[in-house]
């Protein structure tokens, strides 16, 4: 079971991902406990007790059931600080933020599997269409980061830091979704980088699908 933490997990959320991630750069063993977000099991009553939300991931760490994925995060780096993903300089961690919520607040919730049924069941949206969307909406999030991306290393520099973290689940959705990644050379360079990394393997959809 590993250090009493337990985290509700999706293998294919984006915001799980970064969680597992995070965990594992600290050095942290947890337990996953599967909800399957396709089967809807994220709105069963024992899980909706846990997190009212009902989305993924949430997780039981020091008494505590802490929900969001970057809340997580950042408890996580306040409570085990060793590595940091946020700088203590206020100008560098709000630089930082502002970068992370480039996918984690203006792409990745337009392009979830929520968002994606209620294009579908409300205004008729095709999967072809539901692609071309998402892959709409990826596309102004890595304009906006391939022009903030350093020439070399990491977002964080030589160590991994929350944008790097946020950044490589939305390029797996961006290869998902079949999207032009020539226009971001950056943004793969960092991200094939990012993937060497041993946490950052052990946490990818495919290495964690139950």
């Amino acid at each position: 079971m590993g250090d009493g933490i337990v985290l509700y997990d999706y293998w294919r959320s984006s915001a799980a991902y970064r969680v597992r991630i995070a965990l594992g750069l600290k050095g942290l063993n947890w337990h996953a406990v599967p909800i399957d977000l396709s089967q809807g099991q994220q709105g069963a009553a024992d899980y909706l007790a846990r997190n009212p939300q009902g989305l993924v991931p949430a997780l039981e760490i020091d008494g505590q059931l802490l929900t969001q994925s970057l809340a997580i995060i950042d408890y996580l780096d306040r409570t085990r600080p060793d590595p940091p993903l946020l700088s203590s300089d206020p100008a560098q961690r709000a630089r930082t933020l502002a970068q992370a919520l480039v996918i984690a607040a203006d792409v990745h919730p337009v392009q979830n599997l929520r968002v994606m049924n209620r294009l579908k069941s409300q205004f008729g949206a095709d999967q072809d269409q539901a692609v071309e969307w998402n892959r709409h909406w990826i596309a102004l999030g890595f304009a906006t980061l391939e022009g903030q991306a350093p020439d070399q290393g990491l977002f964080g520099g030589a160590s991994p830091n929350l944008a790097d973290l946020c950044l490589v689940p939305q390029m797996a959705n961006a290869r998902r979704f079949g999207l032009d990644l020539a226009p971001y050379p950056r943004l793969v360079r960092i991200d094939a980088a990012l993937r060497e990394i041993p946490a950052f393997a052990a946490a990818a959809p495919e290495a964690v699908k139950n």
